[in-house]
């Protein structure tokens, strides 16, 4: 298998097929992969950072240590790209941010460490909005449509997927920003369980809110992603003492007697459009098909979460940034510096009362899947299809006064954030101007395996996933 554009389009488990057969090679893979960077990056503006000689490097080491029978698993020898707000040693970690430029770390954060020890090769650093907060926008564009915004904060992570141009990245989440980009760029992200994947050496945005997660082209290799990225940090006092199970083991089981959960008051009418609703009803109605139970409820809590998160994540940010604010305030994006100063404005008296709303929509969260016996919540990832670039901060008529684009974008996966469960986006279709469309599955705490049975057992009947935008990058 020699050929560059089938091997950029392997998915993950493929690609390591045909290493552990002798199909291919680490070093054929990366060579492909860069190949491919260079043919897409003056267009869709990916990386920060691509790091060719060292991903060669480490890609030779790979072939060797399989040949000599040192398999680690299915991420060895395969190319990622790794979100730039995670520390990489003696590499570039600017996190799309004046403030940093120049940095470079002396240490890995924990999930590239983890990457490592795994044998993946690290092809490059992805782009991202400025420290994650999801105010500015970077210079990539989506190969969907490139006057349309491909989601955030991991931005580069999620085009990276859709460009051919990675196997698999990491992104990061604090209020949708690994699904988010998943959903406009027809991929798989992950949020895990807060605390499944250590946060050390990830920049912070909102410490209580920030999750580390997998992005992909399919479900089983978002499986084989988390992994090797889960599990136990010293260094990382949030991270959670919790055995890791194998996430593929048993993916293909399944949905029969599995109970999904519709809050249609919440989800599926506020903003959302027609195809969106359309494609989401239809992945309830196949999961029903299947075998799973739809269960209708409501769930009043849901409307706390907008004001909690936000007051929850201005406040946390804003601690976080407050001494290089005052050194160097100037250095950062103005819609940035701005967004951060206005956290330092939030009294002390709201930030608690929001941490209180917090617990009161994760007990009402716990009882609901409790009473209801539930093993997932469905709902649209995104209520709408990727926006414009240029009306992304500009208020649509259907809209209140002070809403815009940005924040109706979060309304379906800010809810996960706070209350810390899993939650996944994958693809189930197109727009009638093909865009991308994800649906969204929330599940119990530390029960990632059960969200991959139900999405892998819905992406085995489509092929939305196999599909590519137009090569206007040629």
């Amino acid at each position: 298998m020699t050929d560059a554009k089938e091997l950029i389009n392997l998915s993950i488990s493929e690609a390591a097929d045909a290493l552990q057969s002798g199909e291919t090679s680490a070093v054929a893979l990366a060579e492909a992969t860069l190949a491919r960077i260079k043919q897409t990056e003056p267009t869709v503006s990916a990386y920060a950072t691509v790091l060719e000689e060292l991903a060669l490097e480490a890609a030779a080491r790979a072939d060797a240590e399989i040949a000599a029978g040192s398999y680690r698993g299915p991420l060895h020898g395969i190319p990622i790209g790794v979100k730039d707000i995670c520390y990489t040693k003696g590499i570039l970690t600017e996190a799309g941010s004046k403030v940093l430029e120049g940095f470079v770390p002396d240490y890995d954060a924990t999930v590239v460490e983890k990457l490592d020890a795994a044998g993946a090769i690290m092809i490059g650093k992805t782009r991202c909005h400025e420290f994650a907060y999801g105010v500015n926008t970077p210079p990539t564009r989506s190969p969907w449509e490139l006057n349309s915004y491909p989601g955030g904060s991991s931005t580069g992570s999620g085009v990276a997927l859709t460009a051919r141009s990675a196997y698999g990245t990491i992104g990061t989440d604090t209020g949708g920003s690994i699904r988010i980009p998943a959903s406009f760029n027809n991929a798989v992200g992950l949020k895990p369980t807060y605390g499944r994947v250590s946060a050390y050496g990830v920049l912070p945005l909102s410490w209580t809110l920030d999750h580390v997660g997998p992005m992909t082209r399919t479900v089983l290799d978002n499986a084989l992603f988390l992994n090797a990225i889960a599990g136990h940090d010293p260094r990382d006092v949030t991270s959670a003492r919790q055995a890791v199970p194998d996430y593929a083991d048993g993916i293909d089981k399944g949905v029969a007697g599995a109970r999904i959960g519709i809050d249609r008051e919440f989800f599926m009418y506020p903003g959302v459009i027609d195809d969106v609703r359309a494609a989401t009803e239809a992945v309830i109605s196949e999961l029903a098909d299947m075998g799973a139970e739809i269960i209708e409820l409501r769930l009043p809590e849901f409307e706390l979460t907008p004001e909690t998160l936000f007051t929850v994540m201005m406040v946390e940010a804003s601690t976080y940034h407050r001494d290089q604010l005052r050194e160097k305030g100037h250095l950062y994006d103005p819609a940035t510096r701005a967004t951060l100063q206005l956290g330092e404005l939030v009294p002390g008296t709201h930030y608690v009362a929001g941490l209180r709303a917090r617990e009161r929509y994760r007990s009402a969260m716990k009882d609901l899947f409790g009473r209801e016996r539930l093993d997932a919540l469905i709902s649209p990832t995104m209520p709408l299809p990727s926006p414009l670039l240029a009306d992304l901060h500009q208020p649509r008529r259907d809209m209140d006064i002070g809403e815009s684009p940005i924040i109706s974008i979060i309304h379906h996966t800010f809810s996960a954030n706070l209350g810390g469960q899993p939650a996944l986006s994958a693809p189930c279709g197109f727009t009638r101007d093909n865009l991308p469309i994800g649906y969204q599955l929330m599940g119990r705490p530390f029960d990632e395996a059960t969200l991959f049975r139900i999405a892998y057992a819905y992406e085995q009947a489509h092929d939305w996933h196999e599909r590519q935008p137009p090569e206007v990058y040629d």
